[in-house]
């Protein structure tokens, strides 16, 4: 029980608020309202809740255990609790997904802090067909995207050389209740549009005929990638917990603000697009080109609260962004400064030149260098591809086949009831659900991904 020389967090609200930024990011506004409205409104949302419980809060609770035992990076948090087995290059590749991912990601983090500018500026207004040139145009530019790429990871540099508590913490703690009243504040907005009544219905009336197997693994897929398991975040800012942390009701207490974020954007989303007609798509296309036109038309009366309403959105989304970053740049930092034995803001200037170079190179692939293709897909998809849909499943497999079958039990059980001080009601339901439950649900994930099934 001995701890190492470690910076915590100095509050339990810190840690949360820290840990929850890391989970909420882009995904959450965009990717989930649409899944809830196309696939069976409330029918989707429950369905998903259900998917959190048996799959999404295990992982999380099973990253939360080696992170804090290790008291260390993610890859030396594995080593220590791996005994310096080969099963500590699960740690790595933990690492190594964070990393790749932080590059690709400021890129669209850059692309977020545009539309704020371009929102300023008064340049997001026209017919449906120039906001879809717009968003053409700027990606494809070969320095405007680059520009705001440079800032959003200079912004997340600072955050991290000012160390846990006084960068990661101190800034989770403006950001997230920030964010949190932004959304309440777009809800009421949207909520008072004339029709948006259609828009509330369409995410929270059940529609159990549009429920099919493809509806469940589409849920199941959404409840591991949006607590942000795998990528090294959570197993990292666990190592930052005191031993008198509750893991079980830290890990619930994330989740429930992860799936409200969510829920809050659908009712954004839905009531404005609804207000005015138009059907949200997904992805890319629903946040900058069919929002802007969304928002521009719904109030079209009043262009001042739209303006505001625009500003307001994409700032929630620059905010989503950069608690998600500042994350994924601490869990390579804090493996290179610990690993290299450097000082923190060594680690963190190699973190930010290296990931600066694979957002530029990213975001390049998409224009001018388009030329930086893999079987026919830019870079930027590549990345997404493989970090998404191959590494993150196969690190979320190896760590529930690790700590359900290869840690002692005694071991994972004094950390689940912080040595017997809580009650170990559910450990055992938790050792079930990590030794079968979950690897099943990972492996049925990556294997709808690529097409098997």
């Amino acid at each position: 029980m001995s701890n190492t020389e470690r910076v915590n967090f100095g509050s339990k609200l810190g840690a949360i608020l820290a840990t929850a930024g890391s989970a909420v990011g882009l995904g959450n506004v965009w990717r989930f309202p649409y899944m809830a409205g196309e696939n069976g409104g409330a029918a989707f949302i429950l369905i998903y809740f259900g998917c959190v419980l048996i799959l999404g809060l295990p992982c999380m609770l099973g990253e939360f255990i080696i992170g804090r035992h290790g008291a260390s990076n993610t890859y030396r948090a594995y080593s220590k609790i791996s005994g310096g087995s080969s099963w500590k290059y699960i740690g790595f590749l933990g690492v190594l997904t964070g990393f790749l991912i932080t590059g690709y990601y400021a890129v669209v983090a850059g692309w977020c802090l545009q539309y704020v500018f371009a929102t300023i500026t008064g340049q997001l207004h026209g017919d449906p067909q120039y906001f879809a040139d717009y968003f053409s145009n700027f990606s494809m530019d070969p320095f405007m995207p680059l520009f705001w790429t440079l800032v959003v990871i200079i912004v997340t540099h600072v955050v991290i050389i000012n160390g846990v508590r006084g960068g990661i913490e101190k800034i989770s703690k403006m950001l997230m209740p920030t964010l949190f009243i932004l959304l309440v504040m777009m809800v009421v907005a949207a909520c008072l549009l004339p029709n948006a009544s259609k828009g509330i219905a369409f995410l929270f009336v059940p529609d159990w005929g549009k429920v099919t197997s493809d509806v469940f693994l589409g849920a199941l897929g959404q409840s591991f990638y949006s607590l942000s398991i795998a990528m090294g975040c959570i197993c990292t800012f666990a190592s930052y917990f005191s031993r008198q942390t509750n893991l079980i009701k830290s890990a619930l207490q994330i989740s429930v603000l992860d799936s409200l974020v969510a829920i809050l954007a659908g009712l954004v989303i839905f009531p404005a697009a609804f207000s005015v007609g138009v059907q949200p798509n997904s992805g890319a296309s629903l946040v900058f080109i069919t929002l802007p036109n969304v928002f521009q038309q719904a109030f079209g009366n009043q262009p001042f609260i739209g303006v505001i309403v625009s500003l307001m959105f994409y700032g929630l989304l620059s905010l989503a962004a950069l608690t998600s970053l500042i994350s994924l740049h601490e869990v390579s930092t804090a493996f290179l400064y610990e690993e290299l034995h450097t000082s923190r803001k060594k680690g963190a200037l190699i973190v930010t030149i290296s990931t600066l170079v694979i957002g530029c190179i990213c975001s390049l692939s998409l224009g001018n260098w388009s030329g930086l293709s893999f079987f026919g897909k830019p870079l930027f998809e590549v990345f997404d591809f493989v970090t998404g849909q191959i590494f993150l499943p196969i690190g979320g497999f190896l760590t529930c086949i690790f700590l359900g079958w290869i840690v002692p039990k005694q071991v994972v059980k004094d950390e689940f009831t912080n040595w017997g001080t809580l009650k170990g009601t559910f450990f055992n339901f938790f050792l079930f659900t990590m030794r079968f439950v979950c690897p099943v649900c990972i492996l049925v994930i990556f294997l709808h991904q690529l097409g098997v099934i």
